[in-house]
């Protein structure tokens, strides 16, 4: 890995854990990280405006960048994973929309990640396709006047979730890009993409300069870099020849004591 600390996002909703959430991103700073990003940091898709505030003020008297921010997606713990597609929920997901790009105004933010949601029992996978491009285009809307960037990410570990692989990703960009919406792209997470068995080297040879978004973690274990087999230095590397500029995020499970003792060979 090449990059130095600047280079990079700190995700402070699956690393410095064990820190009160509207202290992560003043650890992030402390730790010598610019830049983060989170999942959705609160239990509702409509939080109370003090919630927001507070979450707000976290971010700016850090002084760090909020690069990235989920969209609702449910309640991740118990195993859901986003609203986007899922039949019944339409008005929550629409809802957030406007939070969201509140809080992107605030803060500065672009990036906004919106999973697709598992396949739910007794609803046919046409219905839950047919929503998911209403509800991607709203959001695309949604973020629009302030400049923002919808994501759209495959991911592993629930088998109910039908973007596994950039394939399936772009089988429904494409259909959001039809539908007039254009800032919506692909969110590349290098180590969802090799669990899942995808081909991420031709997948950065072909798409790179057309990823919305990069996360990392290791493989197996989903760790730090180095922790694993992935080539993530040389995937990133390549990613940056073929033009992609922007942010690598650091998404992987680690304790806060050691989370970042590999970034100690790298330069300043």
């Amino acid at each position: 890995m090449k990059e130095s600390k600047m280079a990079y996002t700190v995700n402070c909703s699956i690393l410095l854990t064990e820190i009160p959430l509207l202290e992560r991103a003043a650890a992030a700073k402390a730790a010598g990280f610019d830049s983060v990003e989170f999942w959705w940091p609160f239990a509702r898709a409509v939080p109370a405006d003090s919630e927001v505030d507070a979450f707000v003020a976290s971010i700016k008297d850090a002084g760090v960048t909020l690069e990235g921010l989920n969209f609702f997606a449910g309640d991740m713990p118990a195993g859901d994973r986003g609203l986007v597609s899922w039949v019944g929920r339409e008005s929550e997901f629409l809802d957030n929309i406007d939070v969201v790009a509140g809080i992107g105004e605030a803060t500065g933010c672009k990036g906004f990640n919106a999973l697709y949601g598992n396949r739910q029992p007794g609803i046919d996978g046409q219905a839950h396709d047919k929503l998911a491009i209403s509800n991607l285009v709203a959001a695309a809307k949604g973020v629009e006047r302030i400049g923002g960037t919808v994501m759209l990410e495959p991911i592993s570990g629930s088998e109910a979730y039908p973007l596994k692989t950039s394939a399936d990703a772009f089988f429904v960009l494409d259909k959001v890009h039809a539908a007039g919406a254009g800032n919506v792209k692909l969110l590349a997470d290098f180590y969802h993409l090799a669990v899942n068995g995808d081909d991420v080297a031709a997948l950065i040879e072909g798409h790179a300069h057309e990823f919305g978004h990069i996360q990392i973690a290791d493989d197996p274990g989903r760790g730090a870099p180095g922790t694993g087999t992935l080539p993530l230095g040389e995937w990133i590397t390549r990613s940056r020849d073929l033009g992609y500029a922007g942010g690598v995020a650091l998404e992987y499970k680690a304790a806060h004591a050691d989370a970042f003792n590999w970034l100690i060979r790298q330069p300043a």
